[in-house]
């Protein structure tokens, strides 16, 4: 993979010039995709982690390739809106150390549990802390579900399982689609509200929707926070997970068998004392420094004050730990392909012979893979103000797959985008549908859920898994091989070997979507049910 930077960036920013007039989708192609990819997941650009060369290269590169576009800066005068962070590197001083009546056990960094804290202090610990299971740790009240009732964790560490009540009974919550609650980012901010010292996440696969090894992967770096005046002291002391062969030998200590997982899933489950203690040590290395979110705009003609986003984290994970002599986590499909459709997308825009009405800001965020945050940055400091903002389109993970017969919306049914991608989808002969796989959360974990969040109507879309060719069994391995042996991997890497095709008609088809948009007069909505409707109703246009 590796290039020369210089020759990579000439040949992506060439990809511009000489492009006639004609229909805008033409210049989606997958040439044009494919330069900027190759740019992107390069090794000259080190795994654009933010606060690394790599970052520089990467802000850059979309600066200049936005400018060669003759888009206007999106943040007043400068294409960059400085997000400020704090990176962590939290290792740990020893083993993790549990304590019984029973006993002693002590397991290892990464192979046994990962654990980091969001506190700004070099050395931090935890000394005999009681150990307390308290089921998916949620305090759900419109469920009527609160795993901490009754209970002070005050200076005790919770043990809590991954996703929600759903996932294991259909009649809770909202069944197999995961809720908020869900979320490990949720139980973790629970756990702070509920004063506890620490909160460990018991590893499921299923649960989880991925395995061990990208949970070990993703804390043996440094973890990236914004900056907060308080140096995240309203955290816990210590965030982590243990593997399941973990929990299991913990739970063995403290007498209990596994079936004590089983309990937790029911309705009327009541908190558990382990009637042990945990101890561990960290040090920390901190940095703080300003990342980038990159932003680019194209004014609109008579409607110029009311904005349409396109969203795509440009950030990985940088180089981190070696799996089969490669420490570059260069983030091809993750997100590169995203990235590089924004810029085709831009430039499919500007060719167009008659200008939106609308403004369209390109917004090239830093930070998703360290919990969403350059968008969240964006989201409570926005450039436009929220209630003049139409709509987000968010862009990631675009798989090389070639086509698909179906188009995948997640989150599907929480707002009027969804009918929008429908007839996009109907004009290329395909068809629209939910995540086939809703318990893992993925409405939640990508940037668009942060506009989600302040209002937005946000359409977040995954390739489909119906393969023109080669059928639905065979998209299905296609997209299980690349979470299992790629994802968040050094081996997440461009080829020259791709098939774009797919990756084209999902770019044309969020082209078209935006497009539409930019001309009409009125805003889509959140649908009923849906958990932010109230919150752009407040918003006035």
């Amino acid at each position: 993979m590796k290039k020369n930077t210089i020759k990579l960036i000439a040949a992506g920013l060439m990809s511009f010039a000489g492009i006639g007039q004609g229909l805008a989708q033409e210049t989606i192609s997958g040439q044009h995709l494919a330069r900027h990819i190759e740019v992107l997941a390069s090794d000259e650009f080190e795994g654009r982690k933010p606060f690394t060369s790599g970052e520089v290269k990467t802000i850059n590169y979309l600066k200049q390739s936005y400018e060669k576009l003759g888009l206007k800066p999106g943040n007043g005068k400068s294409y960059f809106q400085k997000v400020p962070m704090v990176e962590i590197f939290s290792k740990a001083k020893g083993q993790l150390h549990i304590k019984g009546k029973n006993g002693n056990l002590a397991f290892n960094f990464l192979d046994d549990f990962v654990a980091a804290t969001r506190r700004v202090q070099e050395d931090i610990s935890i000394k005999d802390s009681p150990l307390v299971f308290a089921g998916f740790g949620i305090v759900a009240p419109e469920y009527q579900w609160n795993d901490y009732a009754g209970l002070n964790v005050k200076g005790k560490t919770v043990v809590v399982m991954v996703n929600d009540p759903g996932f294991y009974d259909p009649a809770l919550f909202k069944g197999k689609r995961m809720t908020y609650y869900g979320r490990w980012t949720y139980k973790f901010e629970e756990a702070a509200r509920q004063g506890a010292t620490g909160i460990i996440i018991v590893h499921d696969t299923k649960a989880a929707s991925y395995g061990w090894p990208v949970v070990r992967s993703g804390w043996s770096k440094s973890k990236l926070y914004l900056q907060r005046p308080d140096n995240n002291k309203s955290r816990a002391a210590i965030e982590g997970w243990i593997s399941a062969e973990t929990a299991s030998k913990v739970f063995k200590l403290a007498g209990f068998s596994d079936d004590l997982l089983e309990t937790a899933k029911k309705k009327g489950f009541k908190p558990v004392n382990l009637g042990l203690t945990a101890s561990l040590s960290l040090h920390n290395a901190i940095k703080k420094s300003i990342s980038n979110n990159v932003a680019a705009l194209l004014p609109g003609t008579t409607k110029a004050d009311e904005v349409i986003i396109y969203s795509a984290h440009w950030d990985h994970f940088g180089k981190g730990e070696a799996i089969k002599g490669d420490s570059i986590y260069n983030g091809a499909a993750d997100n590169a392909s995203g990235t590089a459709a924004v810029l085709a997308i831009a430039e499919a825009f500007t060719n167009l012979k008659k200008k939106p009405a609308r403004s369209i800001l390109f917004l090239s965020v830093t930070g998703e893979e360290q919990g969403l945050l350059g968008s969240e940055y964006y989201a409570t400091h926005p450039i436009f103000p929220l209630g003049k903002t139409v709509a987000d389109i968010n862009l990631d993970v675009l798989q090389p797959f070639g086509k698909m017969k179906d188009v995948i919306v997640m989150g599907y049914g929480q707002s009027e985008l969804d009918d929008y991608a429908k007839e996009a989808a109907a004009q290329q002969g395909r068809i629209v549908r939910g995540e086939p796989d809703a318990s893992g959360g993925w409405y939640f974990r990508s940037d668009h859920f942060n506009f989600a969040k302040v209002g937005i109507p946000a359409l977040y879309i995954e390739n489909g898994t119906q393969s023109l060719e080669d059928g639905e069994e065979w998209g299905n391995a296609k997209k299980e091989d690349y979470n299992k042996n790629r994802y968040h991997s050094p081996f997440d890497e461009y080829s020259p070997h791709w098939d774009m095709s797919g990756i084209v008609e999902d770019a044309t088809l969020l082209f078209n979507i935006g497009n539409r948009l930019s001309n009409e007069t009125t805003f889509p909505k959140w649908k009923k049910g849906s958990e932010f409707k109230a919150i752009r109703e407040k918003y006035k246009k």
